[in-house]
């Protein structure tokens, strides 16, 4: 029991793994929990700290607070499961969320915003508004028109030398508003034609590699 605890913490954080020390915030583990819903699924293993110590649980409060931050922080509520670990008299809490078959969750701030948000790796990143569209169009279940016009030519152009974009980019050289520029992005990404990568500072859009 206990070497398959040990296997997935020496995996260490990444896409579909987040250690938490404790939980004290409902509003903080609601971002992991709609994080993980948008993108990939994942677990949640509290008690470990980052670098993979076990600290075990600090009350069973904890399990509240993670069916709190659920039920109360995410909009709609994720439905997770979980386990019970003993090990070296701790005891650690594993979280399983899966990947949302409808997107997007959104977690509520401590400010009383509700947010989008998606797992990077081992961060948790703000959805932008692309993205959200992206969703929307998805949910709706209506087809994409592509119509190939000067400001679709000029992003093209752009990227068959450039590796990638930024939307500001794009809206700067094809001389058109922004909410225009994300329209255009938004039907070119969901047919395959263009991708997204989102990192820590930006976002940037790139053509969609051929073996993909």
């Amino acid at each position: 029991m206990s070497r398959y605890i040990r296997q997935l913490i020496s995996q260490g954080e990444g896409q579909t793994l987040d250690f938490k020390y404790e939980i004290s915030d409902a509003s903080k583990i609601a971002r992991s929990l709609a994080a993980f819903s948008n993108t990939d699924g994942g677990k949640l293993l509290i008690g470990v700290k980052d670098n993979g110590n076990i600290t075990g649980i600090h009350s069973e409060e904890e399990y509240y607070m993670i069916e709190a931050a659920a039920q109360l922080y995410c909009k709609p509520e994720v439905h997770f499961t979980f386990r019970r670990w003993d090990i070296e008299k701790k005891t650690i809490l594993e979280v399983d969320i899966p990947k949302a078959k409808k997107r997007p969750y959104f977690a509520k701030t401590s400010d009383g915003k509700w947010l989008a948000y998606i797992r990077v790796k081992d961060q948790n990143l703000l959805a932008n508004r692309v993205l959200l569209k992206i969703w929307e169009k998805e949910n709706s279940n209506k087809g994409t028109w592509i119509k190939y016009g000067e400001a679709e030519q000029k992003l093209l152009d752009y990227l068959q030398n450039n590796p990638h974009i930024t939307l500001s980019k794009f809206s700067r050289i094809a001389k058109i508003p922004l909410k225009k520029a994300e329209e255009i992005l938004v039907n070119l990404i969901l047919p395959g034609i263009l991708e997204m990568e989102f990192t820590e500072k930006s976002v940037y859009y790139h053509l969609k590699k051929k073996n993909q």
